[in-house]
C-alpha cells in the first residue's frame, strides 16, 4: 500500500484529481500572517478555466496556509464531481 499525506508533498506542489489541477497559492500578509488561496484549473489552451479562491482564516505559517488551501480545493472538486 502506498500512503501519501499533504505533509510529504513538496511545498506548493499541485495535486491532480481527474481533469482538475489543484494548487495552493499562499500569500504573506502585513504582520507576518499568511492568506490561504487555492487555484483549481482544468482544460487546455483557449478552453482552459482557472478558479482562484481565498479563504478567511489567516495562518501563522506558509505551510499551514497551503495545507488548508489544498484541503479546501479537494473538497470543492469532490463536491463538484458528485453532482455530475
Amino acid at each position: 500500500m502506498i500512503q501519501t499525506s499533504t505533509s510529504t508533498l513538496l511545498p506548493n506542489a499541485p495535486i491532480l484529481m481527474g481533469k482538475y489541477r489543484i494548487a495552493a497559492c499562499p500569500r504573506e500578509l502585513e504582520g507576518g500572517q499568511y492568506a490561504s488561496l487555492v487555484s483549481i484549473a482544468s482544460g487546455r489552451g483557449s478552453a482552459s478555466t482557472d478558479r482562484v479562491m481565498r479563504f478567511v482564516p489567516e495562518f501563522s505559517t506558509r505551510a499551514a496556509a497551503s495545507g488548508y488551501a489544498i484541503e479546501q480545493g479537494i473538497q470543492w472538486v469532490r463536491g463538484l464531481t458528485r453532482t455530475l
